[in-house]
């Protein structure tokens, strides 16, 4: 939960971006090397087509020249108030750039530019990557097995709903199986964050079988960084400081929440938008999860690391070529398999033909992105503290940077290939229908963010491409072609989508390595239900505006009341339709707090619950009025009325028993 920010007070003056060169001379002479990298975010516009031949040499001067006049320009017109950018190539940190402001001066004091040594910036899911690194180092060192049951290294029972044990290899490949959670994810800035409690308390359902269908789990990578500090002996937080980050020379960077002191004065200030006040210090629940701080320069020596190009060498050359190979196969992952799949740790960020291999991490505020290119010996990092604008300027800006170094440096040889799959038009077709991402709830009340916008429609084409919507990717119609038997890429774009089968249906669509799209059964779809409820809603307010109304003008105009008959039900039906009303709004305000990270009592929870039964209950006594109206003739406009009612309840009781609104699971 955060508290709200205080108003700003003024926009520094100087709204240019001011750029500063990372000190990359004191870092060669202290023999320090700089690693980092970032991943091309998952929601943005498609990028432009690839190029076919190489635009320039990769060296320090051409690559400062580039982003300069990229990055100021973009910040200037997203409203992001800061970035940061580190590139590693053959063993040395190339550049380290800063961009923009750390602090804005909201509140009336100097504006900090950024510098790229000395800021830090809040990594977000970044820190997965060093999660995961912990866990390969124990697995060199023989302590741990990826393939064993995870319960033998934990002192708590994961609850589980399948017989096949959940793994660390599932857990690095966010394949456990775990539904979605989000109640404590941000904590107040003066809270504790507790490893075992956030694990214990209320965990997610398991909802698929291990090794499936990927599915991104914040638990899960959370409960992988528990392993390690059981297995160690030591914190979490503890054991990376020792093991990972103080071994490549990472002394800016920490995952200690609250920072430590002499760190505390460095970090950036996080804002929604560079006009805005900036928010508070972002207390991670589930550390291992998302909580690293660290600097541009520090997050170089990272990528170096996995480049196996550092100093001090973090893991043995067999245990990175493990960790940056794909996790799963077709044995679990059936023709998914055939798509961009999850490395240990790492996401398959493939383009223009180069291998690439990365992680994007957001927080409320700080959004950032890491890639290594294995082959080439390169890495970029990039991180901003704020979003923009928009919502999605940062995704936007992230893959501006990210698919433009890769088109400007590394392009394809050859742009590939379109050719249509012979099979194109029946496959098409059976992928036709409505999809919702994996990453979900399903077992709670905010199952129903589904329907409420995180539906995708594929639609098949006569020339057997298909038209997705929006597309998982771009947010916006995208057009894919087979190039492969179940496996579509995005029409002028890289983009790819693979497909697994039972029978006659599609019943996955794999994308970005950690995601599905599953099919939803027509009674869940949006262009149904939402109508449904929609009119429903509409009758009941009506009705229950029509109930005072209507005993004015029988008072205004001297008319006797109704007659005693039914009268109980009908009192009965019209509390239950104002509890169904009542209900519905409540939730609504309610999903809306829960999705700012803002902690709802279960007080709160339970009385929405307790109006949603009372209005389901209300069936009842309507269909009671209703049968009492028809027997005594009371009229056409009366019967309709109460059928009408009687309809409207059964359509807000099935929308809400669909989607999670009478379940008692009050965890979120």
């Amino acid at each position: 939960m955060t508290a709200p920010a205080p108003p700003r007070v003024s926009t520094p003056p100087d709204r240019r971006p001011r750029v500063f060169p990372g000190g990359l001379a004191a870092i060669v002479a202290t023999g320090v090397l700089a690693t980092g990298c970032a991943v091309p975010a998952t929601d943005t516009v498609a990028p432009p087509p690839t190029p076919s031949g190489a635009t320039a040499d990769l060296t320090r001067e051409d690559l400062e020249t580039w982003l300069d006049g990229l990055v100021p320009a973009a910040l200037d017109q997203t409203g992001i108030p800061g970035a940061a950018v580190s590139v590693v190539h053959d063993g040395e940190l190339l550049t380290a750039r800063g961009y923009g402001y750390a602090d804005t001066g909201a509140d009336g004091s100097e504006p900090v530019p950024v510098d790229p040594q000395e800021t830090l910036f809040r990594v977000g899911s970044v820190s997965k990557l060093f999660t995961a690194t912990a866990v390969m180092r124990l697995v060199e060192e023989g302590r741990v097995d990826l393939d064993a049951d995870v319960h033998e290294y934990i002192d708590f029972t994961v609850p589980t709903s399948f017989d096949e044990p959940v793994t660390l290899r599932h857990l690095l490949t966010h394949t456990p199986g775990f539904e979605e959670r989000v109640a404590g994810m941000i904590l107040p800035p003066d809270a504790e964050d507790d490893l075992r409690a956030h694990l214990v308390t209320d965990p997610p359902e398991q909802v698929f079988p291990p090794g499936t269908v990927p599915a991104y789990s914040n638990y899960g990578n959370a409960l992988a960084g528990y392993v390690v500090e059981r297995v160690s002996g030591v914190p979490f937080e503890e054991y990376v400081q020792e093991n990972v980050l103080e071994p490549l020379g990472m002394d800016s960077s920490t995952f200690a929440q609250p920072l430590p002191d002499g760190l505390a004065q460095r970090v950036a200030e996080g804002y929604t938008v560079d006009t805005a006040a900036a928010g508070p210090f972002e207390v991670v629940a589930g550390a291992p999860a998302g909580s690293l701080t660290a600097s541009a320069t520090d997050m170089a020596h990272f990528m170096l690391a996995h480049l196996g190009q550092a100093d001090r060498p973090l893991l043995e050359p067999q245990t990175l070529d493990l960790m940056h190979a794909p996790g799963l196969d077709e044995e679990t992952l059936g023709t998914l398999a055939q798509g961009p799949r999850m490395a240990l740790g790492f996401f398959e960020e493939d383009r223009n033909g180069r291998r690439i291999l990365g992680h994007g991490g957001d927080t409320q505020y700080f959004h950032s992105h890491l890639q290594i290119y294995p082959d080439e010996g390169t890495g970029v990092f990039v991180a901003l503290n704020g979003g923009g604008h928009g919502g999605i300027e940062s995704l936007r800006l992230r893959e501006e940077i990210l698919f433009g170094f890769a088109d400007r440096y590394f392009p394809a040889e050859d742009a590939p290939a379109s050719k249509a799959e012979p099979t194109a038009v029946e496959h098409a077709a059976m992928a036709e229908g409505v999809y919702e991402s994996s990453r979900s709830m399903y077992s709670t009340f905010l199952s129903v963010l589904g329907v409420a916008g995180g539906q995708t429609r594929v639609i098949a084409r006569e020339d057997g491409t298909i038209l997705v919507t929006p597309g998982p990717e771009t947010m916006e119609p995208t057009v894919y072609e087979e190039v492969e038997p179940w496996v579509w890429r995005e029409v002028g774009g890289q983009r790819l989508l693979a497909m697994r089968v039972a029978g006659d249906q599609v019943e996955a669509i794999g994308f970005g390595s950690a995601f599905t799209l599953l099919p939803v059964d027509t009674v869940r779809t949006a262009s149904l239900a939402l109508p449904v409820v929609a009119v429903s809603v509409a009758i009941l307010l009506a009705a229950a505006l029509s109930w005072p109304l209507g005993a004015l003008m029988r008072r205004g105009r001297s008319l006797p009341a109704p007659q005693p008959a039914g009268r109980p039900a009908r009192i009965l039906a019209r509390a239950g339709v104002a509890c169904a009303l009542a209900a519905l709004a409540g939730w609504t305000v309610v999903v809306s707090l829960v999705m700012g990270f803002q902690e709802v009592p279960k007080g709160v929870l339970y009385a929405l619950l307790g109006a949603q039964w009372a209005g389901v209950a209300a069936i009842i006594p309507a269909a009671v009025a209703l049968v009492g109206d028809i027997r005594r003739r009371a009229g056409w406009r009366r019967c309709l009325g109460g059928l009408l009612v009687l309809s409207a309840l059964i359509g807000v009781a099935g929308f809400a028993a669909l989607f999670g609104l009478l379940s008692p699971d009050m965890s979120y």
